[in-house]
Formats: C-alpha cells, structure tokens, sequence
C-alpha cells in the first residue's frame, strides 16, 4: 500500500496543504509548533480513523473553522483507490472510500495498516495496563476486523452490567438473576478475544527479541509476556466467583479488560532495570515486530510513521532503523525532524529517492 498523494483542509493548524510522497521515505522538516506531527496523524487518521495524540475529532478542526477534511490518493495491488475523511462541527465524521461511506468504523481499521513510533511510546512502559491494552487491540483488529467487533461487544456489555451493579447498591436492592443475563454475551465475546490476543502475543514475543538483539546488539534477552485472569481460569468461572467482590466495588473487577502485557528484561520488568537506552531499543524493536507480523498476517505492507525519531536516538542508530527498515522491505515511510541538514544526510545515504518537504 503506497499513499501517492495527500491533501488536508482546516486539520488542526493547516488550512490547505498539498502532498505528493515518494514510495519510499518521506520527511517533513521545520521548527517545533510548524506542524509536523499533525500531517502524521492526518496519515493515521487514513489509516484507524482516528488520531493518535488521543484528541477528539472536533478538537481537530481548525480554530473558527466549520470541518476538516483529509484527502487521500492510495496505490493498491489492483489500482487506486480514493480515501476520503470529513469531519464537520455540527454532524458525525464521514469515512468514504471511493465516494462511498463506510457503514462502521470497524470495516475500515485494516485497509490501510499503519506503525507510529513518537515519543509518545515511552508510556507503554511508565502507564497503566490501559495503555498497553490499548496497544494490543489497536494491533489485532489492523488484523482481524471481526476482533473489533468482539471487542465493542464486549466493552459495551461491561458497562452494561457494570451500571447494574451501580444501580443495585445506590437503590439497595439486589437481583442475581438479572446481572446473570450478561454473563453469556461477556464469556462468549472475551473468551474470543482472550483466545486471539494470546496466539497474537505469541506470534509477537520472538520477532521482538529478534529485533532487539539487532538494534541492541546487547546480551539481556527481552520478552513480551501476556497476563490475564483467563490464564487459569474460565470466564464463567470468573464471573461466578468474584460476584459479590462485583456487588461490594459496583463494577466487574475479573475479565479481559484488566489484562496487561509485561515488557521483561532478563525476567524483571524492564521500567525496573532497563536504561534508557534499552528501553527506547525495546520500544522500536516491538514497533517493528508489531510491523512484521501486521504484514505477515495481512498480506499489506505498512506504513511506518517516525515522529521526531531524531529527538529519541542518535544520528547513527536513526540509520541504522532507517536502513533496517529498508532492508526489510516495511515499505512507505514519513518521518518528522527540526533539522534538515542531519535529515537529508541520513536518509539521501539510504534512498536517493527520498522526498523532503519543508514545513
């Protein structure tokens, strides 16, 4: 999948801007505050429909503006194909892939699959289990479409059940039978989801430790190990056993939506022992693998975003990611950076068909 061409109306700080990219590797380069890294969420808007900074759609529209709009001009194996992503201030954003509107969000995530790596990454490791949740569902359902649909099903079933349980202890009443009516909807979509993030995490956890020792080059072996309630237990039996915990705290504390992945070094958790180099190496080297395998199970090869890449690593280690992936074949690549002398010196090395633009 190559992006051939981009235009964006009133999206975030552009007005109107114009895009024509090479298929190989793409720079944007200007000052902080210029508007780099809102042309890299325009391009994953193309691709899940929604920004990666985690703002609202509304809060991108331009200041006094009415809507934005995100055009796009797309190779495929077949031909081309035309992606189209507005979003007005007083209606409901539209996707259309040739004029045509999607039904669901859902039937989109997938088309174009996409990898950003931004600074934003190092929080994978410092957050909560929310985050790398969140990871890890992005991940698959660029796979599998029928997973984001589960998972909307089940997440919708929780707060169901969930404002029940809040129900019952504002009112002081109580009814079982009634909160069991969700346990079949909710053992039936998570245990899908429990069964596909495992065989995803374990499809996962040696592309990374394979990445890592080639970027590392160093001896600690890394790993990426998946912990949920499933593990040892089924999800009836979760339910049934934890019901009056549930009643007591007014919400399901046992399921899929507590899972969390564990990124270890050497057996430790690495935000305990890992150096600061180490963890940004282990953060490309999962980027990375999470390409390998989207391409591997999708047949598409990705685009891969780099957000201020030059700010997270040297000059040196930024060509050898950028050779790596190269080599690789990851295919389209959009990178931000304030400098354009240190950009065009590494990338005009790697791919003389490199494109800068200035910002």
């Amino acid at each position: 999948m190559i992006i051939k061409k981009l235009s964006l109306y009133n999206f975030k700080n552009h007005s109107e801007k114009k895009f024509e990219f090479s298929p190989q590797i793409n720079c944007f380069v200007g000052n902080n505050g210029a508007g780099k890294t809102n042309i890299l969420d325009a391009l994953h808007y193309l691709s899940v429909g929604k920004s990666f900074l985690g703002n609202t759609d509304l809060n991108n529209i331009k200041t006094e503006e009415d809507f934005f709009t995100i055009d796009a001009e797309i190779q495929n194996e077949d031909g081309e194909d035309n992606i189209r992503i507005t979003q007005p201030k007083e209606a409901k954003k539209v996707i259309k892939k040739n004029d045509k509107s999607y039904d669901r969000l859902a039937d989109h995530i997938g088309y174009l699959p996409s990898v950003m790596i931004s600074p934003y990454d190092s929080n994978l490791i410092s957050d909560s289990g929310e985050s790398r949740r969140k990871f890890l569902d992005a991940m698959i359902s660029q796979t599998d479409s029928e997973y984001l649909f589960d998972l909307i099903q089940y997440q919708k079933t929780i707060q169901q059940r969930n404002a029940l349980l809040k129900y019952f202890a504002k009112n002081r009443t109580w009814d079982k039978d009634s909160l069991e009516i969700y346990d079949d909807p909710i053992t039936r979509f998570g245990t899908k989801i429990f069964n596909k993030r495992k065989v995803f995490v374990e499809q996962l956890n040696p592309i990374v430790q394979n990445f890592y020792q080639i970027i590392s080059g160093g001896k600690e072996t890394v790993s990426v190990i998946y912990e949920s309630h499933l593990l040892e237990n089924t999800f009836a039996a979760l339910l049934k056993e934890s019901i009056e915990k549930d009643r007591m705290l007014t919400y399901t504390s046992k399921g899929i939506h507590k899972d969390d992945l564990l990124f270890e070094m050497d057996h430790i958790l690495i935000k305990k022992i890992g150096s600061q180099g180490q963890q940004k190496s282990f953060l490309i080297s999962l980027k990375l693998a999470q390409m390998s395998l989207v391409k591997e199970l999708t047949k598409k090869t990705p685009i891969l975003l780099l957000d201020d890449i030059f700010d997270k690593l040297d000059d040196t280690r930024v060509a050898q990611l950028i050779e790596l992936v190269n080599r690789e074949s990851f295919g389209q690549i959009f990178i931000t950076d304030t400098h354009r002398e240190r950009t065009e010196s590494v990338v005009k090395k790697i791919n003389e068909e490199s494109v800068i633009f200035d910002i």
